[in-house]
């Protein structure tokens, strides 16, 4: 990463994967899951739907949403989370193709 001075303060560029940059396990798999329950979280607001509306639509419980509403996402699953915006109106795509690299990567888009 590249480090710089501004103001007097040491600061380093982000790779664009917070989860990398703190250098924890799973990182790609934790971005994923955090676009995902954000995507989640704009869904429910732009729906104006209550915590128990939600999680009615969602199948889950309204702890469980207030779970997610708070970033707590690390106990659902990518295919749950997905499952999630599906009930909530959201079609998913999944793309893959080859890479030039020896390993390819999990990556996130957002209409």
């Amino acid at each position: 990463m590249n480090k710089r001075i501004v103001a007097g303060v040491e600061v380093e560029a982000s790779s664009g994967n917070v989860f990398a940059d703190l250098g924890l396990p799973d990182a790609g798999n934790l971005q994923i899951k955090s676009g995902l329950t954000l995507e989640i979280a704009k869904a429910i607001r732009e729906r104006g739907l209550t915590q128990v509306e939600a999680a009615k639509r969602m199948g889950l419980t309204q702890p469980k949403v207030l779970s997610l509403l708070r970033g707590e996402f690390s106990n659902f699953s990518e295919r749950k989370l997905m499952d999630c915006l599906n009930r909530l109106g959201y079609d998913i795509e999944i793309r893959m193709r080859k890479t030039s690299s020896s390993v390819g990567h999990l990556v996130l888009t957002h209409p």
